[in-house]
């Protein structure tokens, strides 16, 4: 049940208790004021009736000794007491007063008919008057709830954008109550937020190209070094810190969307085996241990080089992840690259990959992942990963608006 229908159903119900306690209230008062007014005036007459007994001049509705006289006042009579009561037994109700002359006793009664047919118009009345109001409170109620209801959503979306990476979402202001203090604090939130990100942004960027030139110098040194295994070593760890660097230009390049993307039209096959050759050709993985599969080739308008970009990132975390052999799939406008591991984190799946944030245990800053998700949000392409039912880590690569061209079928080792 949502808020608009609680905050409805809650006005709603005041209205219909507050129109049932003022019903009451009113229906009560009512029939006490009807009956204490005609109390009274049977009162007078009846003074005026025993007035006329003792001049022996008696009266049409003047009643000596009357058999039918209620009990309760036949015995406030006895006790010489005048009294009146009002009589519901029979089909009409009566109004009786009585009282003792001497040794015997006059009474007076009427019909009460016009009084309670008076108590049930003025009740018809107010349960109409009271559904109406209920209805009315109810409408009423339904207008603000949805109101509230349009800001705590509009509060609750804009909210969601900037977890999801929007930092540019904000709210307007209205007026001064306890939404428009919540709106402030969500748009507070996202201004400090983009600030802080913004600032680690510059500081890893400057710091990356900082280091890019005496990286570069360390490998250029370390490529002079005599031939052995302590050389090696030093130009293995020179030529992965000058990766790293480049990861983080890129991703400071991505957060900025400094580069543009060209365009052209190229065949999915093609460049899938060119980014899966470069991999291989750069002693990431041996030829056996990542396989191509073309199910459907077509002709993409796209950029090359970024799809290159995003497949290497893929091949190489697969490899360097999850085990071999490593499947490369081209369906059409859809590439999927599966490894034959342990799959996926759950929290990447939940909640996609993290910069300097990895799963896996051993080597990695996350930055693979995550450079493959921004080319592909450049690109306008969608990233998927999962663990599929027969095991492994997939990640889908879908460049979508794909033109079709001669297909090609097989599966062949990448060279």
């Amino acid at each position: 049940m949502g808020l608009r229908t609680k905050i409805g159903i809650a006005i709603a119900g005041t209205a219909a208790v507050v129109s049932v306690v003022i019903g009451l209230l009113v229906h009560h008062r009512t029939v006490e004021a009807q009956y204490a007014s005609a109390r009274s005036q049977a009162g007078d007459r009846l003074q005026t009736a025993v007035q006329d007994h003792a001049a022996g001049i008696d009266g049409d509705r003047t009643l000596i000794d009357p058999p039918d006289l209620p009990q309760p006042l036949a015995d406030a009579v006895r006790k010489g007491k005048w009294g009146s009561y009002l009589d519901r037994s029979g089909k009409l109700p009566q109004m009786w007063a009585a009282s003792r002359y001497r040794d015997e006793t006059v009474a007076l009664k009427r019909p009460y008919e016009r009084e309670a047919e008076t108590v049930r118009d003025l009740d018809r009345v107010l349960w109409i008057s009271g559904a109406i109001g209920t209805a009315l409170a109810c409408v009423a109620g339904l207008l603000v709830a949805t109101r509230l209801g349009r800001r705590l959503t509009a509060s609750a979306d804009t909210a969601q954008r900037i977890a999801d990476g929007d930092l540019t979402a904000r709210l307007p202001l209205h007026g001064k109550d306890e939404i428009t203090k919540l709106t402030s604090a969500v748009n507070t939130m996202a201004d400090a937020l983009a600030g802080r990100l913004q600032a680690e942004r510059e500081v890893t960027a400057n710091i990356a190209h900082e280091l890019r030139t005496p990286v570069a110098g360390m490998v250029t040194a370390a490529g002079l070094l005599p031939p052995g295994r302590p050389a090696e070593l030093v130009r293995e760890s020179a030529g992965r810190l000058r990766e790293l660097v480049d990861d983080v230009i890129e991703v400071a390049r991505l957060d900025s969307a400094s580069e543009e993307v060209r365009a052209e039209v190229c065949g999915v096959g093609e460049v899938v085996r060119r980014a899966v050759a470069g991999v291989v050709g750069a002693g990431g993985a041996d030829g056996d241990e990542v396989r191509v599969r073309v199910v459907r080739d077509v002709e993409v308008e796209t950029d090359p080089r970024r799809v290159e970009r995003v497949l290497v990132n893929l091949v190489s975390n697969a490899l360097r992840h999850g085990r071999g052999p490593v499947v490369v799939t081209v369906d059409g406008g859809v590439v999927g690259v599966r490894d034959s591991g342990d799959g996926f984190p759950e929290g990447l799946l939940s909640g996609g990959p993290q910069r300097f944030r990895t799963g896996a245990e051993g080597a990695g800053l996350g930055l693979g992942l995550t450079i493959a998700v921004g080319q592909a949000k450049v690109l306008g392409a969608g990233l998927r990963f999962s663990n599929p039912a027969g095991g492994g880590a997939l990640a889908e690569l879908d460049l979508g608006g794909a033109g079709e061209s001669s297909p090609s079928r097989g599966s062949l080792p990448a060279h």
